[in-house]
């Protein structure tokens, strides 16, 4: 459908002209709506599935409510395209998850209409009732509404926001998007509980009955349709046998109710959003709603890339094995590899088995692998139940997200001393997702917590050989850091062997500088170094550390004796990271040479590729080049024949 084909999305720039429309033609706008974010995410990639599953959703929303002075709280953040495009963004929307373009999550400083910054899951409900809880303490009668859905409903701060939302004042209301996935199907007690009270045949009939007697004999109206929603639930705890366990919270309950019907989500919502008291709407949804490919497959077009509209294809790469693999396909087989050999070894992973590759073990041992939900710290924990008696968890959670279970880290594992392997994906710049999933705080973060090994693997080979060192016996608690994407070897999958503990490796020698690296950055350092070696004539020594977590002490003092000038680079913070623990080694060790730390310096940083991320801090290999130039004391002017 081309751009002068959308009658009414074209005209819509602001909520206020959504609510100029007539009721009769919100469906018309919901399919033009739906049609547009297939059409511009088939080129630009995206979240598709889980916004387009939310569409008559957002329409309601934004046609009951008064936005932005009513506040709508999205989680996760990536159900948000419908609502930044009727928000003021239809024509910046081929520009999402773009460098300088818009962000792919609600942000505040993008517009006034996201109210909260969310890239992860389980907040909306305690964001959500702080803001209803200061909205009475101010008198200023906004409403505040938490949309939770896509497996966010997993997450513990959910829950600790539930029963928060029970006991205090407040006129929250929180909208369940049911569409019993996240990326993958999600797991649980909760999901089959909610699938119970959706699906009961039994309920539906005599709902419907009772409905209709009631209104036939008058004893229905405008003011008493919530309390025969009420009544309704009472019929359906009766027949499933279960409680309702958010009016067992105090906290009214209103659904199952189809959230693909636009028009009956716009009474409901305007018939409610005046009850006092917090209260649960429950939406049915489907993710990938109106597109039939993502309908069913619905993890695969969670974020599918670019296709074909009309027939569905997906472009991926042709020539595969002609390409080194994803760090995280790697990981996924040397898992399975060891698995088989290994009795001991199981999976967990906080609702991303496929993300992190968990599903090339899960298909081959499924009794061994465990999805626990959107739930990193209960993630961490369990592991180490599993840990302390006898078991070898493999512990995936994406850096940026294990910042949630941190507690748990130093408490339940590394106190214990438990040999859990912490296998942190995506660390470093991971691209498009911006701010929220860069994994840039590890290194510092682990480091300081006493009896951990932190290692970062330089190349494929590396991942393999930590990880087959890792479920060694009575290794203790062990961390492996590595990037979102590819590296650079295609004939990875080598012989395994074990790694000594706290051993770096010196890669190439030289006089001039010593250039030290942790992880995959040691690829470009080493562009970086021949560049600088052919243009400054200059010779310089690459040492990848291997480890943060103990450090090579002896390789360092080789270093500190040899070198007055010395270079470190991360792909992470550099406040407290791995060039911190290179400047308290010299200090502790009387060395005064030049240190020069190279990394991220204190700023989040914004959405791009990684090759654009990486330019603009200064990361990539012309930048390597030009901070070797400025470093050293005495070199001639050079252009680096890397740009």
């Amino acid at each position: 459908m081309a751009k002068k084909d959308y009658v009414y999305l074209n005209n819509i720039d602001s909520p206020a002209d959504l609510k100029a429309i007539n009721k009769e033609h919100l469906t018309e706008v919901c399919n033009e709506l739906r049609q547009f974010i297939i059409d511009e995410v088939s080129k630009n990639p995206g979240h598709l599935g889980s916004s387009l599953g939310v569409v008559e959703l957002t329409v309601a929303l934004h046609y009951v409510f008064n936005t932005p002075y009513d506040r709508i709280v999205w989680d996760v953040g990536h159900q948000a395209y419908a609502h930044k495009i009727l928000t003021g963004r239809r024509d910046l929307f081929h520009t999402n998850r773009k460098f300088k373009g818009l962000c792919g999550f609600p942000t505040p400083t993008e517009s006034e209409y996201d109210s909260f910054g969310v890239g992860h899951s389980s907040t909306s409900i305690s964001a959500g009732l702080g803001m209803a809880v200061a909205s009475l303490l101010k008198d200023d009668n906004r409403q505040v509404v938490a949309v939770i859905g896509d497996g966010a409903m997993t997450g513990g701060l959910a829950f600790e926001g539930l029963n928060n939302a029970s006991m205090s004042k407040n006129n929250l209301l929180i909208i369940l998007n049911d569409n019993q996935m996240a990326i993958d199907p999600i797991r649980g007690g909760f999901t089959q509980y909610l699938v119970d009270i959706t699906t009961s045949r039994t309920y539906n009939k005599i709902r419907y009955k009772a409905y209709n007697f009631l209104k036939k004999w008058n004893f229905i109206t405008e003011d008493s349709k919530g309390d025969i929603i009420q009544f309704n639930n009472s019929i359906k705890a009766t027949l499933t046998k279960q409680h309702n366990i958010f009016e067992g919270l105090n906290i009214r309950y209103f659904g199952p109710i189809d959230g693909h019907d636009v028009d009956a989500l716009v009474r409901i919502l305007d018939e409610i959003k005046n009850f006092e008291g917090p209260k649960v709407i429950h939406c049915i949804t489907k993710k990938g709603k109106g597109y039939e490919p993502a309908e069913k497959s619905v993890t695969e077009w969670h974020a599918p890339g670019k296709f074909d509209v009309e027939t569905g294809e997906r472009n991926t790469s042709s020539n595969q094995a002609a390409t080194a693999p994803l760090f995280q396909d790697v990981f996924g087989e040397t898992l399975l590899e060891l698995a088989k050999t290994n009795p001991k070894i199981v999976a967990i992973t906080p609702a991303m088995p496929s993300g992190c590759s968990m599903t090339i073990m899960q298909k081959e041992l499924p009794e061994r692998v465990f999805d626990v939900g959107i739930a990193e710290a209960h993630a961490v924990t369990f592991s180490a139940g599993m840990a302390k008696d006898g078991m070898t968890p493999f512990c995936n959670i994406y850096s940026s997200f294990m910042q949630r279970a941190y507690d748990n880290v130093i408490h339940d594992v590394a106190l214990q001393k438990l040999n859990v392997v912490f296998c942190l994906d995506r660390a470093g710049i991971v691209g498009a997702d911006g701010a929220t999933h860069h994994g840039i705080f590890d290194i510092p973060y682990m480091r300081c917590i006493p009896n951990l090994t932190v290692a970062a693997p330089r190349n494929e080979i590396e991942l393999r050989n930590l990880m087959y060192t890792a479920q060694q016996p009575n290794m203790g608690p062990f961390v492996i850091r590595y990037p979102r994407g590819k590296g650079h070897i295609i004939d990875w999958k080598q012989q395994l062997h074990t790694l000594p503990i706290g051993k770096g490796e010196k890669l190439k020698d030289g006089n001039d500088l010593a250039v030290i690296t942790i992880g995959t950055m040691a690829h470009s350092a080493n562009l970086a170094i021949m560049a600088a070696e052919n243009e400054l004539h200059i010779t310089a020594a690459h040492y990848d550390m291997r480890f943060v977590k103990p450090i090579d002490e002896e390789l360092l003092h080789e270093i500190a004796n040899k070198f007055s000038h010395i270079i470190t680079i991360e792909d992470g913070v550099i406040d407290g990271g791995f060039g911190s623990r290179i400047l308290e080694f010299m200090a502790d060790h009387q060395y005064t040479p030049s240190v020069l730390r190279l990394g991220i310096k204190d700023a989040f940083i914004e959405h791009g590729t990684p090759e654009e991320l990486f330019h603009l801090i200064g990361l990539d290999a012309e930048g390597i080049f030009n901070e070797i130039a400025n470093f050293l004391p005495v070199v001639p002017s050079a252009q680096s024949s890397l740009t």
